[in-house]
């Protein structure tokens, strides 16, 4: 692997996404028909699509952000740090222009890179389709229109750890485990995401939840680098 890019021009991140309303019954009559098709192959005979609405969040067409984690590393002070940052609350179009502004001025140029464990299938798609949804115009690190593949300034670490291999998926809770970092689920895991967002509307809990998230993400970059993963010292959530 290529470990000769800039730990400064990285910017790790996560997401977290909920149902776009708490409820299928809420959902306009053509909106909940759509479902029902979208989910058909997925729900099978298993779920009617009132129970399976409680995953409608893993669809950006269904669902909506909650919360944007970023992390960065910062070697301008004596000893190297990690910095960890959060866009969260109910207004998901703040969260977006936040989220642009931080891309457009800080990590808008060649060099700079965006991480994400299943970002490339995930994250990054997601947040774009929200973005095009909300009639947000793209950061250009996130408009993919009629750019090569290797134009495309995403890294993957579930794409490094597949090493060529397609058919393989592991999880990032999996992943920190084996390589003996420590594991971010310490509190909730994705499936609770929903109810503590709209039954505990506990937002704090989400973005910490969410920065655990970023931060094994960035643990797992380094362990794929072979360099030394980062002390608790190192390590600073700034508040926003």
């Amino acid at each position: 692997m290529d470990n000769k890019i800039n730990l400064n021009n990285i910017l790790f991140l996560d997401i977290e996404t909920v149902p776009e309303l708490e409820n299928f019954e809420e959902l306009n009559n053509a909106k909940q028909e759509l479902f029902t098709k979208k989910t058909q192959y997925q729900r099978k005979e298993e779920f009617s699509p009132e129970e399976f609405y409680e995953r409608a969040g893993i669809w950006a067409e269904f669902g909506k952000i909650v919360c944007i984690s970023v992390g960065f590393f910062d070697n301008h002070s004596k000893d190297l740090t990690f910095r960890l940052k959060s866009f969260y609350g109910i207004d998901e179009v703040k969260i977006l222009f936040d989220f642009k502004n931080l891309l457009e001025n800080f990590y808008s140029k060649k060099q700079h890179l965006l991480c994400a464990h299943n970002g490339k299938e995930f994250d990054f798609p997601y947040i774009a389709r929200r973005m095009i949804i909300n009639k947000i115009e793209l950061p250009k690190k996130l408009n993919l229109f009629g750019k090569k593949p290797w134009e495309v300034a995403h890294l993957d670490t579930l794409e490094m750890w597949k090493f060529g291999d397609f058919k393989h998926y592991t999880s990032l809770n999996l992943l920190t485990n084996i390589l003996e970092i420590a594991s971010p689920k310490e509190d909730i895991d994705g499936s609770q995401v929903a109810n503590v967002y709209y039954q505990d509307k506990d937002l704090d809990r989400i973005a910490k939840y969410c920065e655990n998230d970023t931060l094994a993400v960035a643990q797992v970059y380094l362990r794929l680098m072979n360099l030394e993963v980062l002390r608790d010292e190192q390590i600073i959530r700034v508040e926003v």
